[in-house]
This record gives C-alpha cells, sequence and structure tokens, in this order.
C-alpha cells in the first residue's frame, strides 16, 4: 500500500468515526435527562473550552486566534456563528431528552441539501439540474410532514436551517476550525457561567455529586471536541466531496436509535416523507459523484 493509499484509508477511518460519534451522541445526552438542557448546554460549553485551550495549545494555534481578536468583522462573524451553534446545539439535546430524536435526525439528513440552497441564494453558486430535483423533493416531503401529521416540522427545519447558516458565516472567514470553534465557544462562556452561578439546579453542584454524575458532566466536552479533532483529520486526509458522502451516518444512526432503542413512533406519513428525503439524498449524492468523476477526467486530460 502506498503512502497516498495509508493517507486516505487514514483519512476514511477518521470520517467513520467522527459521523459515528455524532450519530451516537444521543445515548450520552439521554443519560443527562434528570437535568435541563440549557444545564447541559452549560457544561458543553464550560468543558468544551478546557479541551480546547489544551488543544490549541498542542497545536500552537494561538497566533490565529490573536489575528482573530484583531478584526472586528471576523469577531462579529464568529459571534454570530456562536449564537447558531449554541442555539443548535441546545435545540438538539433538548429535542434527544423530549423523545424527538426522529425528527433531529431528519433535520441532519436535509441539512445538506439547505447547505445548497443557500449557496445558491447567498453565494451565487449554481445549481445543476439533478441537484434542483433534490431539492424539491426534500421541500414535498416537508409538505407532506405538514398535510400528513398536521404541523410543520420545525425541530428539522431549525437543525437544518441554523446548522446550514452557521457553516455559511464559517465559510467567510479565514479561520481554522479548532480556533474559530474555541473562540466562539469563549464568547459563549460568560453566559454559560452566568446561568450556572445564578440559575443552575442542583445536579450542577460538583462539589455535592456523586463521582459518575461529575464524570458524566466532564465527558460533555470529550464529547463535543472528539469528531471534531476525527473530523478535521479526516479532512486534511481525504478530498472534500469525498467527506461529504459519509455525513449521512450520523442522522441514519440516530433513526435507527429513534426506532429500535427509543420506541420512537414512525408514523405513516413521517416515513413518506423520510422516503422524499433519501430519494433526494440519494439523487444528490449520485449527482455529486457523476459530476466529481467528470471533473477528475478533465483535470487528468489537462495533465497530458
Amino acid at each position: 500500500m502506498t503512502a497516498s493509499e495509508q493517507r486516505t484509508k487514514a483519512g476514511v477511518l477518521f470520517a467513520i468515526a467522527a459521523y459515528s460519534m455524532w450519530g451516537f451522541a444521543p445515548l450520552y445526552f439521554k443519560l443527562l435527562v434528570f437535568m435541563l438542557a440549557t444545564e447541559i448546554l452549560v457544561h458543553r460549553v464550560v468543558w468544551s473550552i478546557v479541551i480546547l485551550i489544551g488543544l490549541i495549545a498542542l497545536r500552537r494555534q494561538w497566533p490565529q486566534i490573536k489575528r482573530a481578536f484583531r478584526s472586528p468583522r471576523v469577531m462579529r462573524t464568529l459571534l454570530l456563528a456562536g449564537l447558531l451553534l449554541a442555539g443548535n446545539w441546545l435545540l438538539f439535546i433538548w429535542a434527544v431528552n423530549s423523545d424527538k430524536l426522529l425528527e433531529a435526525s431528519l433535520g441532519y439528513y436535509i441539512n445538506p441539501l439547505f447547505n445548497m440552497l443557500f449557496g445558491r441564494l447567498f453565494l451565487a453558486e449554481r445549481l445543476r439540474p439533478l441537484q434542483k430535483l433534490a431539492v424539491l423533493l426534500a421541500l414535498t416531503g416537508v409538505v407532506i410532514a405538514v398535510v400528513g401529521l398536521g404541523y410543520l416540522p420545525w425541530i428539522a427545519l431549525t437543525l437544518a436551517i441554523s446548522f446550514s447558516l452557521y457553516g455559511l458565516l464559517r465559510k467567510t472567514v479565514a479561520v481554522d476550525s479548532l480556533p474559530g470553534l474555541f473562540v466562539e465557544t469563549l464568547m459563549m462562556l460568560p453566559f454559560a457561567l452566568g446561568y450556572w452561578l445564578w440559575f443552575a439546579s442542583s445536579a450542577s453542584d460538583m462539589v455535592s455529586n456523586e463521582w459518575y454524575v461529575n464524570s458524566l458532566l466532564l465527558a460533555a466536552g470529550v464529547v463535543t471536541t472528539a469528531p471534531l479533532l476525527c473530523f478535521t483529520a479526516a479532512a486534511r486526509r481525504i478530498q472534500y466531496t469525498t467527506l461529504g458522502f459519509f455525513q449521512y451516518i450520523g442522522p441514519s444512526i440516530m433513526f435507527v436509535l429513534a426506532i429500535f432503542l427509543f420506541d420512537e413512533p414512525l408514523h405513516t406519513a413521517r416515513l413518506v416523507t423520510f422516503a422524499f428525503v433519501w430519494s433526494a439524498l440519494l439523487l444528490f449524492c449520485w449527482d455529486s459523484l457523476r459530476h466529481y468523476r467528470l471533473q477528475r477526467k478533465l483535470i487528468l486530460r489537462e495533465q497530458v
């Protein structure tokens, strides 16, 4: 096996690890069902900062953070991105512990389709005909959910839109993922500490808690940073287009957990919605793969 093949294989394994950890994250949040979602978010912010400080020191990325602090535009963008990310985290935690994981998984299934749509609206990126059809299929699935279930799947839509907008904002600033996450989380830290000091319940009292409860709270930082590290390691080793094909591992694991472990109901209308979304994603993946192969052929011809 050549060095390039070993690098690609490692990248694939890192990608599978990242998206698998994101997929199984609801199992962790279920262990904290006795706490409010806001309190879990507080610990996620606090302990993520502790781990991120160590990681950034290890990677010597402080100069990037200093450059970010010197730019008011970058700081405004990261502040807005941080608010979107915190809102996304909070809603996801609440959805998991309110037995709405199925709808949360739907949100992460349709997230790539919103990425395409926002790319068209805000970045003037052109959608290929099959991409337009994929977006239309997904929207049809949402309409069916509204008609069949009698309500708008707002959890799925909010998760998808907030994370797509987060990605859009991060695309506009030249800050790497780890320093960017540190700055975003750091700006959330005063709010998190304030909530912990004045509003948190006794479950957040780490002085009187049992050791296993404190262990769960401390693990919030690992749950946040471990998949991100695997993701960034994968992104450095394989092409971003290839990486995109692994992103459906997460919501697929969530879907299986919701149905078979947490016994969430899968109504006919909801199943039809998923069928439309899955069809859209299959079309999206096939079109992306076809386009990628065409681009590769063009590059090879130019090199010859």
